[in-house]
């Protein structure tokens, strides 16, 4: 999707160098990208620590999980 935004100069270029990109579009869609990946595993991370995810104890005999074949 093409759109237009306003960025200093020497934060595209930046940009520019901490992707390693040569063109002012694939680093910004890199770094928009990478940005977006960060947020959802800290999102992920967050849930974790919250226990969003309850899996059973394998040792606890009053709620056996089954052996993998």
């Amino acid at each position: 999707m093409r759109i237009s935004v306003d960025i200093e100069e020497s934060v595209l270029q930046e940009v520019m160098a901490l992707t390693g990109e040569k063109n002012k579009s694939p680093a910004l869609a890199k770094a928009v990208t990478e940005f977006v990946r960060r947020q959802r595993a800290r999102e992920f991370g967050r849930m974790i620590r919250e226990s969003a995810f309850d899996y059973p104890d394998p040792e606890d005999a009053a709620n056996p999980v089954p052996a993998l074949h």
